[in-house]
């Protein structure tokens, strides 16, 4: 029988994701162009589950925000002290009417196939199953919890090992087998490498392991299509590229709303959904399927270079360029000779002459002529520092990371992997090598010399 009730875990701070973190919920994080917990509501009703319930704590108003109006009911608790997910698990334990139900961690990014894996998931005797994935092979695997599995079943939870090639996901079906295990949690995960100093976090890995430790049965699940933790800033980009193409490669005609249009005169390599009033003009280039939302306008020689999402009210256009696999949000502009690669969330702006690669986070007005430079000399991906620990980046950690509400000047410059915080300003003709705090202003400061010149100079 399909799973019916699920308990996602949205009570963390995200400090790893910084700058995203500051003025929402890092489970609210857009993806494709939708609050991520918003995406993973929507595709567990389609499979089948009835009864959600969400557990709150930092930055709960935009969770509360992005599931207004959803389609499953929402029961929101709140978890006061952020001790970790087992102590929220035992908050929403009160509510529970079944006997087998799916926890998920909120900022655990699932393709459509894998959630219905996990909802149509037979245990078939086990006490639990969980999510394993293979560790991202271009990231430490030390950042993850590893795990190691035999024959289908779950085998050992590592903790932090620099050797793991599994890892857990954060997606889970328990049983009520699980419920004197957190109960009596230690408060921390001892099963660690020696030295490895695991926090005193009450987080679920510990009670899986009593329960292996205990005889109990776990089995594995793996995912069909993706399933990506939202944990740093270039896991945006990983995710976003992910579900816009699980959704642009699903095209197999043109879809038009009432009163959108193509021009004659565009190019279009592919097939295009355009929302209501929406409109591709001429010379416009589409080289690969492109969803576009409502009253958005893709005019003057726009080039969409490979598949593309474009959210509502928007406008790309005068000889731009959108690269393949990218999102761009609602309300936002990509005006005349600008170039993005990477995420885009609502009404940011790109006017003219710039070429900006990574997160632009919202409402961010970026100057004129902003680069963002993304290769090193070494061709190596960028070290970054995160949550205060130095560890190099994954695929898209190369872009820049602009936060929520910032700006640039003209000519401004940015190295690969920077990392912009909300609310700050970085004033025209910078190059910035290092990230830049929240509610920062930063100014050039110049020295210039003055000669007096004249035609005397020239023999007059």
């Amino acid at each position: 029988m399909p799973i019916k009730t699920a308990v996602i875990l949205a009570a963390g701070e995200g400090r790893r994701i910084w700058p995203f973190n500051v003025v929402r919920n890092k489970c609210a994080i857009p993806v494709a162009n939708l609050p991520l917990i918003r995406r993973t509501a929507e595709d567990l009703h389609r499979a089948g589950v009835n009864k959600m319930i969400v557990v709150t704590g930092a930055e709960d108003g935009s969770i509360r925000a992005a599931l207004r109006d959803s389609a499953i009911p929402v029961q929101f608790i709140e978890q006061p002290h952020r001790t970790g997910a087992a102590d929220a698990l035992r908050l929403a334990i009160p509510t529970f009417d079944d006997d087998s139900f799916l926890v998920l961690h909120g900022d655990l990014c699932l393709g459509p196939k894998t959630v219905q894996m996990l909802i149509h998931c037979k245990l078939d005797g086990a006490s639990a199953a969980v999510l394993v994935d293979a560790a991202p092979a271009d990231e430490e695997s030390g950042s993850w919890i590893g795990v190691k599995t035999e024959g289908g079943r779950l085998a050992e939870i590592t903790g932090h090992d620099r050797d793991l090639t599994q890892r857990l996901t954060g997606a889970f079906i328990l049983t009520r087998s699980i419920f004197p295990y957190l109960d009596a949690h230690p408060g921390l995960l001892k099963s660690v490498p020696v030295g490895g100093m695991p926090p005193m976090e009450a987080n679920l890995d510990e009670p899986l392991v009593e329960l292996l430790e205990e005889g109990h049965t776990i089995a594995i699940i793996e995912p069909t299509d993706f399933a990506i933790d939202l944990d740093k800033p270039w896991h945006i980009v990983q995710a976003n590229r992910a579900v816009q193409w699980s959704l642009t490669s699903s095209l197999s005609e043109n879809r038009l709303a009432k009163d959108a249009r193509i021009s004659p005169s565009a190019e279009i390599e592919g097939y295009v959904e355009l929302g209501e009033g929406s409109e591709i003009g001429s010379r416009v280039v589409v080289r690969g399927n492109a969803i576009v939302g409502a009253h958005t306008r893709i005019i003057n020689g726009a080039i969409l270079d490979g598949s593309i999402m474009v959210g509502d009210h928007t406008r790309v256009s005068d000889y731009s360029l959108v690269t393949g696999g990218t999102v761009v949000g609602s309300q936002c502009i990509v005006g005349h000779g600008a170039e993005m690669d990477g995420v885009m969330f609502d009404r940011s702006y790109l006017y003219h002459y710039c070429e900006i690669c990574g997160v632009v986070g919202c409402s961010v007005d970026i100057g004129a002529a902003t680069v963002c430079g993304t290769l090193r000399f070494d061709d190596d991906n960028q070290t970054h520092r995160i949550a205060g620990r130095r560890e190099k980046g994954g695929a898209g950690c190369n872009g820049t990371f602009y936060g929520d509400y910032s700006r640039t000047g003209v000519n401004v410059i940015t190295m690969p992997g920077t990392k912009i915080g909300v609310y700050s300003c970085v004033g025209g003709g910078i190059v910035v090598y290092e990230d830049v705090a929240d509610r920062s202003l930063l100014l050039l400061k110049q020295e210039t010399m003055v000669k007096t010149w004249g035609p005397e100079r020239y023999g007059w």
